[in-house]
């Protein structure tokens, strides 16, 4: 009786099964990244398939007086910061970011350059959400420390006044030319743009959209320059970066359609590639609530449409330059909230010491982002801690007593 009734079950289950799965396969589309992701195959045929034509904003009567086209777009560049294949094996993107630098001989600065004709650092820090404290005070230190600020100067916006809070006024304080603060005003910063006016500045899924997404790209159309989120912590001059306009990958796993990041990203002045993005905002279908995937959708969506009217889309820094957390078991740096080893070892043939083979990954790429684990420490004397953080305070004096002495 018991074989018979399995019999009868199996007889069911069985094409059962295989109708649901013929279903959703039929309905979604799978990927597998470090997991299992499936998209729906109606949203895909409805936003990302379809290549709406660009607005314009590369025409030469649009394009702004600020923006050199010749030289941004077309201009010779003395790095190349995409290599063409993923770099997933080994140290290989790690030691491609090490041949972006400048020789140290360049970072010399002879004369006084005014805060406003530097390099533009943008971050953000949301007041209403949490007080910023120490562990945001980490981002704010590894820029001081690792950026060459005669050259540099950092614009920490936020959505309420931070001009009191003691950690900002001890570093506007040291560094008055290369920090300053500046409260966000969305409706001002879009005007002129294809959002000017637009329902979407005033969504309430504000982490995911507002904060996430537009405040960065209205702030670097505004004034040019670089984002870094506050959730990074530097680990070089990102200075060699600069003639490039860029987004960042993801991750090393290419993800068909969240592939771009925005966290470390530049643009100049009123650049053309801005102004599509804010009109591709402008027509497309709102972003979902709540959803942190709008930024690498657009960033994506952007760049098809620039390659279909034959213009040199902005570059994509590979993952490992911002990011080297997001990669292969076997190569992705270790978990920065973890204890060493106990054996003091990364991967095959790299130590965890100073000066052995994670420190000098570090020394190649750019930044860690660290993906808004506010809530956890760094363990006392881990990596994150010896290589990192007392390196930016002995960096930190070290300049503090140069510019006294000048």
């Amino acid at each position: 009786m018991r074989r018979r009734t399995l019999c009868n079950l199996l007889k069911f289950a069985i094409p059962a099964a295989v109708v649901v799965l013929w279903w959703v396969y039929f309905m979604y589309e799978p990927h597998l990244h470090v997991d299992l992701v499936f998209y729906d195959r109606n949203w895909i045929a409805a936003e990302m398939q379809p290549i709406t034509p660009l607005s314009g904003c590369f025409n030469p009567e649009r394009v702004s007086p600020l923006y050199n086209v010749s030289e941004a777009v077309y201009g010779k560049k003395r790095f190349e910061v995409q290599a063409g294949v993923p770099m997933r094996m080994g140290m290989d993107c790690y030691a491609f970011a090490g041949t972006v630098a400048l020789p140290e001989s360049e970072s010399i600065q002879e004369h006084y350059i005014p805060p406003e004709e530097r390099a533009q650092y943008h971050t953000y820090w949301r007041t209403d959400l949490a007080p910023l404290t120490e562990r945001q005070e980490f981002m704010l230190k590894s820029f001081f420390a690792t950026q060459n600020l005669p050259r540099s100067r950092l614009v920490l916006w936020s959505n309420g006044d931070l001009s009191g809070n003691p950690i900002v006024q001890k570093y506007l304080g040291l560094f008055p030319d290369s920090f300053t603060l500046r409260v966000v005003d969305i409706p001002t910063l879009a005007k002129g743009t294809a959002m000017d006016g637009s329902k979407l500045l005033n969504l309430n899924d504000k982490k995911a959209w507002v904060d996430g997404d537009l405040v960065r790209l209205l702030v670097i159309w505004t004034y040019g320059g670089v984002w870094i989120d506050m959730d990074m912590l530097v680990t070089r001059d990102l200075e060699p970066l600069l003639e490039h306009e860029f987004v960042t990958q993801w991750d090393c796993w290419g993800k068909t359609y969240q592939a771009l990041n925005g966290a470390l990203m530049h643009f100049r002045q009123h650049s053309p590639y801005l102004c599509e993005a804010f009109h591709l905002m402008a027509t497309s279908t709102p972003p979902r609530s709540p959803s942190t995937d709008w930024g690498a959708i657009l960033y994506l969506r952007l760049w098809r449409r620039l390659l279909a009217e034959s213009i040199p889309p902005f570059k994509i820094l590979p993952s490992c330059f911002s990011d080297p957390l997001a990669c292969r078991l076997d190569n992705s740096v270790p978990d920065p909230f973890t204890p060493d080893r106990s054996d003091g070892h990364w991967v095959e043939g790299y130590g965890l010491e100073e000066g052995g083979g994670l420190d000098r990954t570090l020394q190649h790429i750019f930044a860690v982002h660290l993906h808004n684990r506010w809530d956890k420490e760094f363990p006392n004397d881990g990596w994150v801690d010896r290589l990192l953080l007392k390196r930016y305070d002995l960096r930190l004096r070290e300049k503090i007593t140069w510019d006294r002495e000048l």
